[in-house]
Formats: structure tokens, C-alpha cells, sequence
């Protein structure tokens, strides 16, 4: 748990960092680009090539792909049509993504995510609502499609780890995620990147530093690593928190003007949602026995 804990804490800044030093200011398919050969660049001299179940190493390339290629190009264009909040807002299915996924693949239907879903949108709702409408309607659906892939890649992973159980610890297999992200990563630039809107400032480049060693190669890590050590049910809670914690750390540091009373009730209804969830899967009968 104390792994999901801090990466939480690690990308609630994250959030607020994109849309202040690099959202509309550095081509964000170089962003992710960076971000992901940082991370590559930590894990790949720990990477073991042969001796691990085929399988697993193929299904790490896809899910990098997926929780990282496909997320975060998906991500950073939202922040050009979207502000902070507006962002952290349109993440909260995220974890009933993670539920619904995890039941799909065991064959099961939990009915108390549909509801908890219910309830984690209207805190949402509560916190900001506009009409969904022009670019503001584009950007909720790329950021839905991120939702979906970064949860997929997450059930992906904690699966994999408990079907194919290795001898090599995570760190030494952990790189095949980054190669794997970098199969979108990498032409997704040399197609739509933009060369003049490289960073420019000491700033901009701390940032992405921070944002590969810190937000990417250490918080994937512990979060997979996290994954298997706590229930689906627990995983889908956790990816609720970072709005809470980010929208906290928007409004302390950069958005100080913002209605705390609405923010503190709608991420009490977010968290009422969590608490919805788990109850519910503890309401579940526990699998047969055969």
C-alpha cells in the first residue's frame, strides 16, 4: 500500500507541473517522448532478455504501450483544451475502469461499481461543471480514452504477475514497459511533433527530468509493484485519490482564488465513492470453491 501511497502523492504534483510548464508551451509529443527514454534509460541496464515465460515479457511491451503510449499522448493534448481541475475532474472513472476490467477478465459483474461510479461523477460535478461542448467536449474523450488504457494497462500487469511468478525480481524485467511504450512514443513524434516547440527554458527541462526519473520510471514501478500487493478493489481506490490530492496541490500552490467549499464537498462525495466501492466488493460472494 505505502507504494501506491506515494506515487499518488508523486502525481498529484504532476498534474499541476503539466499544466503550468509545458501544456501549451513544449510539443507535448516530445514530453512523453523524454519522459519515456528517461525512464527506459533507468530501467534498461537491469533489463534480463531471456529466461522469462514469453508471454509476460510481450504482455509488459503491451501494456506499456497502453498505460504509457497511449495515456499520456492522450493526457498531455487534453491540457491544451483543458485546465488543471478540468483534467483531474474527467480522471475519476479511472478506477470503475479498473473494477469493470478486473471483473470482465474474471467472468463477473459488480453492479457497486456502476454506482460508485454514480457518485464519484457527481463530487465531480460538484467540484466543476460546464456544458460539455466544442473543445471542452474533446477533451473529456481523449482523456476517457486514456482512462481506459491506463487502466487496462494496469489490470494487465497485475495479472501477468500472478499467472507468470519469475525468479527475477520486477526491476530486472521492468524495462520491456518502457520499450514497449516507446513503439508509440517514438513515431508518434517523428509524425506530429512540432521541432520548434522543443523546451527552452532551465525550467521546462527540469521538469521533464523530474516528470521521467520521478513521476515515470520510479512511480510506474512502485505502482505496478503496488498492484500485486493489494485487492483490485483497493487498486480501483487508489486511482481515485489523486484528484482529491491533486486538485489540493493546484489549489494551494498555483489556483489559490478556488471555491474551497465546493472542492472540499465534491471531494467528499468522491471519497463517499470510494468507500461505495469497497463496500460493495466486500457485499460480493466469495467465488465457489471447486
Amino acid at each position: 500500500m505505502r507504494h501506491l501511497i506515494i506515487v499518488t502523492i508523486l502525481w498529484a504534483f504532476s498534474f499541476s507541473l503539466i499544466g503550468e510548464y509545458l501544456a501549451g508551451k513544449v510539443d507535448s509529443d516530445f514530453a512523453v517522448l523524454l519522459r519515456v527514454l528517461i525512464a527506459a534509460a533507468v530501467f534498461l541496464p537491469f533489463t534480463v532478455w531471456r529466461g522469462l515465460p514469453a508471454r509476460l515479457v510481450a504482455g509488459f511491451w503491451l501494456a506499456g504501450a497502453l498505460q504509457f503510449g497511449v495515456t499520456y499522448l492522450c493526457l498531455y493534448r487534453s491540457f491544451s483544451v483543458l485546465t488543471v481541475p478540468e483534467v483531474l475532474l474527467f480522471t475519476v472513472l479511472t478506477p470503475i475502469y479498473v473494477t469493470l476490467l478486473d471483473d470482465a477478465l474474471a467472468r463477473r459483474f459488480n453492479r457497486w461499481a456502476l454506482l460508485a461510479a454514480a457518485v464519484a461523477v457527481g463530487g465531480g460535478i460538484i467540484i466543476r461543471f460546464q456544458p460539455l461542448e466544442g473543445e471542452y467536449l474533446t477533451g473529456f474523450l481523449l482523456l476517457q480514452l486514456a482512462n481506459l488504457t491506463f487502466a487496462a494497462g494496469q489490470v494487465l500487469c497485475r495479472r501477468l504477475l500472478q499467472q507468470y511468478p519469475v525468479s527475477q525480481p520486477l526491476h530486472r524485467f521492468f524495462g520491456h514497459f518502457f520499450l514497449g511504450a516507446l513503439l508509440l512514443a517514438l513515431p508518434s513524434y517523428l509524425i506530429f511533433g512540432n521541432p520548434e516547440r522543443l523546451p527552452h527554458t532551465a525550467m521546462q527541462w527540469g521538469v521533464l527530468v523530474y516528470m521521467g526519473l520521478f513521476a515515470t520510471a520510479l512511480g510506474m514501478y512502485w505502482w505496478v509493484k503496488g498492484s500485486t500487493r493489494v485487492s483490485a478493489g483497493t487498486l480501483a481506490i487508489m486511482n481515485e485519490l489523486h484528484v482529491p490530492a491533486g486538485l489540493l496541490v493546484n489549489v494551494l500552490i498555483w489556483n489559490r482564488d478556488a471555491d474551497l467549499p465546493r472542492l472540499a464537498l465534491g471531494g467528499t462525495v468522491i471519497l463517499a465513492s470510494l468507500w461505495v466501492n469497497r463496500w460493495g466488493r466486500q457485499r460480493l460472494p466469495a467465488p465457489a470453491a471447486s
